[in-house]
């Protein structure tokens, strides 16, 4: 295996004339795609750069982003995705760490790259949608020319994402050649026939973020369809595009369904198109994939996975059948296992899901390791992270997850909770998930977060904080009285929060710790 961007290569010399990128009503055909990355490399030769040059990409998803990441492969370059919602504080560490000498950002952005370039290795700045002081628009940065793919091993950096801490700053991910292709193939078998020439793929998932970069942008231009991005999530606008153009590959988090089957005219809608229906970021709510599926025809699967495995390591395919509540079996190529904290493997439960009543949680449950050629080189320049980060046995170096699962005898695997949202209240743990799963089912709650905050007396105790629906007008009292008919009586959320919305990430994850901060709590980490 070669340079990543050969894959995207191969799909232009099967697939030339389809298109590559759709957008707002314009199509790009895969040899214009590609004559524009080979304008972006070569601009970026013309200027000294190349083999292992940092190029920042600060950006949503926009064409510019697709062409200046493949382009930046193409002269041998690293990318580095930064989300556009950063501020100067936030890229000035990312800049800084990396290294970047290029910075291609949307015009608006480029007063906070000014406002840190003095304190990095930034020589270029590229502007996207008008111009901006001290920035090349992007139009004019190109430069003609077609140059060969430069070749890279594959266990050189292709690409360096950040992850997002809440302590401490975001470490780089360093991200190979070879992670990246071999995640993005796994991810193209994962349906029937696998990606097709003939998919339409929604691209509403982040590119700055692994699960929109790997398996829907990546996994659609190595095979030849056609991606269509969107700049921001907005449901009706993503339900409209998936009418008109008869989209067949929708990937999203947990929030993005929710808002769908949310919709006043949710009824309305025609999904009918849809061949595959993709969740992850974090666990789908059982009611919210029940709903979804009672509204449409696609059936919802589920997959897991992270940043620094490429992203995916489970998934739920239709090949093999799903079970609902797991985040599916170990995808081809990949290892998993269930660990104490002695690394001795935790053995199956006979069939999942548990009933977490019925069941001792601590007995089955350990934390999910995993192995494979989509496990990350490491973090970039931290090696004290990465000693905590992997252990070495039996000849594999295993990644800790930091999830808490169990799987079952039919290799199914289950996440309980991230480990950091464990909630211990009177010496007794109990998983957030667990009471928010129970909230979902609730018909006036449109959204729900439960995590611990300070109690004197038990150390921590519970506190659930709910969206209502519309219509909904259950009260505090009504919601702890739910609780405590359908869960053991130290599980019940004890305090009651209304909140217009759930602070979220850009990729639709809870931010459970400005929760826990505004509520008296430290931060911990995310």
């Amino acid at each position: 295996m070669t340079n990543l961007v050969t894959n995207v290569a191969a799909a232009v010399e099967a697939h030339g004339d389809n298109t590559a990128i759709g957008f707002q009503g314009s199509d790009t055909s895969y040899e214009e795609f590609w004559g524009q990355t080979g304008a972006f490399a070569t601009a970026l030769e013309e200027r000294g750069l190349g083999e292992d040059d940092r190029v920042a990409l600060y950006l949503p998803n926009v064409p510019p982003f697709l062409i200046a990441f493949h382009g930046t492969l193409r002269a041998g370059g690293v990318v580095v995705p930064m989300n556009p919602q950063y501020k100067a504080r936030e890229i000035g560490h990312l800049l800084d760490d990396s290294g970047a000498k290029v910075v291609v950002a949307l015009a608006d952005l480029v007063p906070f790259v000014d406002e840190v370039r003095d304190e990095t290795d930034v020589e270029h700045v590229v502007s996207i949608g008008g111009d901006a002081e001290g920035a090349t628009p992007f139009e004019e940065f190109l430069e003609p020319g077609d140059p060969e793919i430069t070749e890279r091993d594959d266990d050189d950096d292709a690409v360096q994402p950040y992850t997002s801490g809440t302590t401490g700053q975001p470490k780089g991910v360093q991200l190979t050649h070879g992670n990246l292709a071999s995640n993005a193939n796994a991810a193209s078998k994962l349906i029937p026939d696998g990606i097709r020439p003939d998919d339409k793929t929604l691209g509403v998932l982040p590119l700055f973020h692994i699960y929109g970069m790997t398996v829907v942008m990546n996994a659609s231009l190595f095979n030849g369809a056609t991606y269509y991005p969107m700049a921001s999530w907005d449901a009706q606008e993503a339900v409209s595009l998936i009418e008109d153009e008869a989209l067949t590959i929708m990937h999203g988090v947990p929030a993005m369904y929710n808002d769908v089957i949310n919709q006043p005219d949710a009824e309305t809608f025609d999904m009918s198109s849809l061949r595959l229906c993709g969740v992850g970021g974090s666990g789908i709510p059982v009611e919210v994939l029940r709903q979804f599926e009672e509204l449409y025809e696609p059936k919802i699967y589920e997959g897991y996975g992270l940043t620094e495995t490429s992203p995916i390591t489970h998934f739920n395919s239709p090949i093999e059948g799903r079970r609902v509540g797991s985040i599916g079996k170990t995808v081809p190529g990949v290892d998993s296992k269930v660990v104490t904290e002695s690394f001795d493997e935790v053995p199956p439960t006979e069939e999942g899901p548990v009933d977490e009543e019925d069941v001792e949680l601590h007995e089955i449950t350990g934390e999910i390791v995993v192995a494979g050629p989509n496990v990350m080189k490491g973090y970039y320049g931290l090696p004290e992270a990465n000693e905590e980060a992997f252990t070495e046995e039996g000849g594999r170096r295993w990644f800790h997850t930091g999830d808490i699962g169990y799987r079952d005898e039919d290799g199914f695997f289950y996440v309980v909770d991230r480990e950091k949202h464990m909630i211990v209240t009177g010496g007794y743990n109990v998983y957030p998930r667990e009471v928010e799963e129970l909230l979902f089912e609730h018909p006036d709650v449109a959204d729900a977060a439960v995590a611990g905050i300070p109690d004197e007396r038990r150390g921590e105790t519970i506190k659930a904080f709910i969206v209502r629906t519309p219509d909904g007008d259950v009260t505090e009292e009504e919601i702890k009285e739910y609780c405590l008919t359908n869960l053991a009586e130290y599980k019940h959320p004890r305090e009651v929060e209304f909140v217009q919305e759930l602070p979220r990430t850009t990729t639709g994850k809870v931010q459970k710790f400005k929760l826990r901060e505004q509520n008296g709590g430290t931060a911990g980490d995310e």
